[in-house]
This record gives C-alpha cells, sequence and structure tokens, in this order.
C-alpha cells in the first residue's frame, strides 16, 4: 500500500513571530524555518506503518518556494522513500493546496493520505477536509489512534466531548493529532541517505492547477496587550465589577 504524506514549511515553533512594518504579514526573512509539527506526526505514522508491513512505499509532498525542499529532506531523512515538491511563489491557500493534492493522488495512486490537522502558521484546519471533498474518499480527522486492515482504516477522534471511532473504508484521508505519536528524531545516516533519495517536480501548470488565493490580507497586526489582573477581596466585590465595569451580568 502506498501512502502520501504532505509537509509544510513554517516558521519554527520556537520562533518569536514578527509583524512587517507595512502590516502586510509575517516576517520570514532570516527566520527559521521547519516543517510543521503536525506533518511531523503524519510522517512518523506513515513510516510506523511501513516498519510493520502495512506500508510499501511513503511519498512526501510540499509545496512553495525552492527551500521546500528542505522540508521534503527532513521527511526523506525520517523515512519517506521519495518526493514530490510543487515550486509556486503564490501564496498557497487551503483549497489551492487540497486541488494540487487531489491531481498528485491521481497520478500516484495511495491507499491512504495522512496530513497535519493544520499547519502552525495559519491554523486554517481546512486542507484535509477539503481534499477528501474533491477526492470523494472517506476522512477521519484529528486522530490520536489509527489502526489499519485490509480494506479499511480505524480511526480513534478527538472531539469535544472525549473521544470517537469511526471506521473508513480505503482510500481514505487521515488528519494527525498531536496524541497519535511522537516523531522520531532523523539519524546522521538517514540525513545523509536523504540527499541521494528522489525529489520530482510538478509545478501547477503541469498539473493544470491555478493556485492563486482566492483570499485578500487587509492586515495582519499583533494581539492587544492583556491588561495586569486584578486581587478582589470577596465575591461581593468581583461580582460588582462583573456588572458595573465589565457588564457580563
Amino acid at each position: 500500500m502506498k501512502v502520501l504524506v504532505a509537509v509544510k514549511r513554517v516558521i519554527d515553533f520556537n520562533v518569536k513571530i514578527r509583524i512587517k512594518t507595512d502590516g502586510s504579514g509575517v516576517e520570514t526573512a532570516n527566520v527559521k524555518m521547519s516543517m510543521n509539527p503536525f506533518d511531523e506526526i503524519a510522517v512518523e505514522e506513515a513510516v510506523r506503518l511501513k516498519e510493520a508491513k502495512l506500508a510499501t512505499e511513503i511519498v512526501a509532498v510540499s509545496m512553495g518556494a525552492a527551500q521546500c525542499q528542505e522540508t521534503i529532506r527532513t521527511a526523506l531523512a525520517m523515512g519517506a522513500d521519495r518526493g514530490i515538491h510543487v515550486p509556486t511563489d503564490v501564496e498557497l491557500q487551503p483549497l489551492a493546496v487540497a486541488k494540487l493534492l487531489q491531481v498528485i493522488v491521481a497520478k500516484e495512486q495511495p491507499r491512504l493520505v495522512i496530513l497535519g490537522k493544520q499547519a502552525i502558521d495559519d491554523d486554517c484546519n481546512q486542507t484535509g477536509q477539503m481534499l477528501a471533498a474533491l477526492l470523494g474518499w472517506a476522512q477521519g480527522t484529528f486522530a490520536s489512534k489509527l489502526k489499519l486492515e485490509a480494506d479499511a482504516a480505524t480511526v480513534t477522534r478527538e472531539i469535544d466531548g472525549g473521544l470517537e471511532t469511526v471506521k473508513l473504508k480505503l482510500p481514505a484521508v487521515v488528519t494527525t493529532d498531536l496524541r497519535l505519536n511522537e516523531p522520531r528524531y532523523a539519524s546522521l545516516p538517514n540525513i545523509m541517505k536523504a540527499k541521494k533519495k528522489t525529489i520530482e517536480q510538478m509545478t501547477p501548470e503541469a498539473l493544470g492547477v491555478d493556485p492563486k488565493p482566492r483570499l485578500t490580507t487587509l492586515k495582519v497586526a499583533e494581539p492587544p496587550k492583556r491588561h495586569a489582573g486584578k486581587k478582589l477581596a470577596s465575591v461581593a466585590e468581583l461580582v460588582d465589577k462583573l456588572r458595573n465595569e465589565a457588564r457580563v451580568i
């Protein structure tokens, strides 16, 4: 069984985000970038499926600038077999990514697509669901546990009320939650081997997809600073402030 994993290059989660002076977006120049943490979990799960002899090949896909190949190399060092890069300088939004993945899925014919449930840069949490809709495949989102059988996948999902277990008929799309696994560190020998693995390039034009944004960002601004809290002497004083200052009761 072939597994396709989508990986995104984002600002490293340890970096303090800075807004551009013109308010047009987030500063990315000279900023450390890395693989989206949820996508690391997706790659790790695919590698575990291969180690368990449930998957035969893992294909890592990334879209964007030329530096995205570094992200693909990271996935290859973790255990993916080969990579696909869709080079573009256009700002890719979830629908465009889903349409590009739809065409790649049609070419590669995987039985399972695994993505992170969201990217930490835009927090959209849309691509997996959109891809499943475009493909007409079953979907298991926010997976905290995944079990594969011959023609089905059992997914334990994180929901507001606790956990939900769904059984999906393959092929299917699964998006990963934080509790699914703990990604491994790529060893030095595997990092060296990853440099020799194949990364194929497919342009949006060759895939027949127009990736232009459908949404326009008007302005990006930092959230207002929180005011210092106050320590109150009694419940009566708390009720008074909620009623007369906050006006929430």
